[in-house]
């Protein structure tokens, strides 16, 4: 499923204002990348999704502990964060959009981090890109918090155009109380101290200047390869005001973990396994498709010899079955034998199926059928009658007083 990363920009949109993106086909390669405003950009047909990548700089991070009864997509969340949160915040809290960040292994009592931003400013991005015809599906951060687990990272990235700061620095994974912290990229700034867990990247455009006032060599770390990160995270800032519909996230959740299942290189074996089964079913319903037409074929011409070796005069063969049929009829009638559908034998079978004693006020005969009226049959008599009818190889139907039979089709 092709994903548009658009990285939102950092004062609210107008109609002249760049958005970075890159279009990524498998969530994985990059396909196409640039920037352009809202409305030029690249058109994602669905279910294609549109993915906002919120700038780091933008987000602040909260630790939070949820009540007992409290879990993601409850009605009573952004009231239960709000209250948690109202003296930590320097902003009231119905200005900020509060994200619940996705929960760790370690129980349901652990700290859960809260993604902060502005809600204004969020929703002037989101309504801006829906505007252009380009609906954001999900909302993730640029970067977040790291888990216990994992090594410290510090990220030297290039300041925004709108910003007149050259470059800052980025950490995460630096401790508990300093979840992801940016700073200045400066020789006078204070950075973490070094350890050998530590992981330093840098963009290229800044990189120099961060080996500079690092004092040691970093890896270089393009923005497209941190937006293809997000976009993969299990981070969702879609949430409240800003979610779509609870059956339509979970949906795009399975189809995310089912295509990076898909996708994964530890799934190639599998993948050929599928394709090559496929192929094998596939040929085994031709071949068997094409027996089967083989078959019918050689029963046609065995229908055909059989009613041409039977009747001689029979010329042509437009339908065997028929052509058969009639010639049939006409032998018994040329011997003065009755057939099934005449009148006799409707007679005959009619009499041996209705009850004893019930003699008919009126006959009807035409085409094969044959008209009984004035039997007056009783529910459980007509039930009957008809059941002895079917046994005989006739159909009937019951009307008021009139009971009608022909010969079942053969």
């Amino acid at each position: 499923m092709s994903t548009l990363i658009v990285h939102l920009p950092a004062l609210s949109p107008t109609a002249s204002t760049e958005w970075p993106y890159l279009l990524t086909p498998d969530g994985q390669t990059v396909a196409q990348q640039g920037s352009a405003v809202a409305s030029l950009l690249p058109p994602v047909p669905r279910p294609a999704e549109v993915v906002a990548v919120v700038p780091v700089q933008h987000l602040s991070w909260q630790a939070v502990v949820l009540p007992r009864g409290t879990q993601a997509g409850s009605p009573r969340l952004q009231a239960v964060l709000e209250g948690l949160l109202e003296e930590r915040l320097l902003d009231e809290p119905q200005h900020l959009h509060l994200a619940l960040g996705p929960s760790s292994d370690a129980g349901a009592d652990a700290p859960r981090w809260v993604a902060v931003c502005d809600r204004a400013w969020l929703r002037d991005c989101v309504q801006a890109l829906e505007a252009a015809g380009r609906p954001v599906t999900r909302i993730v951060p640029e970067l977040w918090p790291a888990a216990a687990t994992d090594s410290a990272v510090v990220r030297a990235l290039a300041a925004p155009p709108d910003s007149d700061r050259p470059a800052f620095w980025a950490g995460t994974g630096l401790g508990p109380q300093r979840p992801v912290e940016c700073l200045p990229l400066q020789p006078a700034t204070p950075h973490p101290a070094p350890h050998d867990s530590t992981e330093w990247l840098a963009e290229p455009a800044v990189a120099a200047l961060a080996e500079r006032c690092l004092g040691r060599p970093v890896r270089l770390e393009t923005p497209a390869s941190r937006w293809l990160a997000a976009a993969a995270s299990p981070w969702e800032l879609a949430q409240h005001s800003f979610a779509s519909g609870q059956r339509q996230r979970l949906g795009r959740h399975l189809v995310r973990q089912l295509q990076s299942a898909w996708q994964a290189p530890a799934w190639r074996p599998a993948r050929w396994g599928v394709a090559a089964l496929l192929l094998a079913q596939l040929a085994g319903l031709n071949a068997w498709a094409w027996k089967e037409n083989q078959t019918l074929r050689q029963r046609a011409a065995d229908i055909r010899q059989t009613l041409t070796s039977t009747f001689p005069q029979v010329q042509v063969v437009v339908d065997a079955p028929l052509q058969m049929a009639r010639e049939v009829s006409a032998l018994r009638q040329a011997s003065g034998q009755a057939a099934g559908d005449d009148l006799e034998s409707l007679l005959g079978a009619a009499a041996l199926a209705a009850p004893p004693g019930r003699i008919p006020s009126g006959i009807e005969f035409a085409a094969g059928e044959l008209r009984l009226k004035g039997l007056s049959l009783n529910p459980e008599e007509g039930q009957a009658t008809l059941d002895r009818l079917r046994q005989r190889g006739y159909s009937g139907r019951l009307e008021a007083d009139q009971l009608t039979l022909r010969q079942e089709p053969r």
